[in-house]
Parts: C-alpha cells; sequence; structure tokens
C-alpha cells in the first residue's frame, strides 16, 4: 500500500505560481535595466548599493554598511577594496577599535553622486508606477523581507 493512500495528493504548484520566482525575475529585469546606467558610472549594482549607503551617511564601519545591505564583511569587503582601487573611497581602521574599519567617501567618489543623481527617476520611468505605488510595492517587500528572516531565526 502506498504512503499517500487515503490521504488527498497535494499539486505541485507551477513556476508562476511562486511569489519567489517573481521576485527573482523582477530582480533579474531590474540588473537589466540598471546595467546601461551603471555602465555609465563604472559600477556594478552591488558597489552602486554600497556608494548610496555612503552617500547617503559618509564615514560608516564595515559592519554598518554590510548591516544596511544584508552583506557579511567577506562579501563587502572585496567590493569595498574594488571601490578603493577605483578611487571612489577610503578603507581605514578606527582609532578607538583597530578591529573597525571605516569607510570614507574621496573626493571622487563625492563627485560621482552628481552623476548618478538620475538613476533613480530613470528606474521610476521604467517601470511605468506613480511614486505612491511604486512605495507600497517597497513597504511591501521590505514587510515579506522581515517576515521571511523572521521565520528563518524561529
Amino acid at each position: 500500500m502506498n504512503e499517500d493512500s487515503g490521504r488527498e495528493q497535494q499539486e505541485m504548484p507551477g513556476l508562476f505560481d511562486f511569489i519567489c520566482f517573481a521576485v527573482y525575475s523582477v530582480n533579474h529585469a531590474f540588473g537589466r535595466t540598471y546595467k546601461p546606467l551603471l555602465d555609465e558610472l563604472g559600477l556594478t549594482y552591488p558597489q552602486y548599493l554600497v556608494m548610496v549607503v555612503l552617500w547617503d551617511n559618509d564615514g560608516q564601519s564595515v559592519g554598518a554598511i554590510g548591516q544596511k545591505l544584508f552583506l557579511e564583511s567577506n562579501t563587502l569587503t572585496p567590493l569595498l577594496k574594488r571601490l578603493e582601487g577605483l578611487g571612489y573611497v577610503t578603507r581605514t581602521r578606527a582609532s578607538h577599535d583597530e578591529r573597525q574599519v571605516i569607510v570614507q567617501l574621496t573626493q571622487t567618489g563625492r563627485a560621482l553622486r552628481t552623476k548618478a543623481v538620475s538613476v533613480p527617476q530613470c528606474i521610476v520611468e521604467a517601470m511605468g508606477l506613480d511614486l505612491e505605488t511604486v512605495g507600497r510595492i517597497r513597504d511591501d517587500l521590505v514587510d515579506l523581507r522581515s517576515r521571511l528572516f523572521q521565520a528563518g531565526t524561529d
């Protein structure tokens, strides 16, 4: 006798029924949309995110940047080294705690912001959505992320 006899066999959802696939494929579409914009800046998307974090608040520790971007230091450090090599940031040990590395924008890194300021508007235009809808989707995704992180720690 088969284990499934006596209980109804569940149907496997199709690919397009998975919310994770929808998010994955939207992420891929975002990447394709960002690429030509960021190519003009000489940045990859992860490098751009680091720069956005620093443009918002310069002089942060590697740990603080990692927390904001949900990246471990072993993933973030190579990004920071490349940005340092491009002349956009400097990394120095904190005087109060040698274990901490502080990342600061260089003058060139600060100047890059002027070139990058149009990127968010280009993305909003590509989405073809009003700002209220964009904000609602973002808020829903942030809430979903929080729930999934919480579920992963239970």
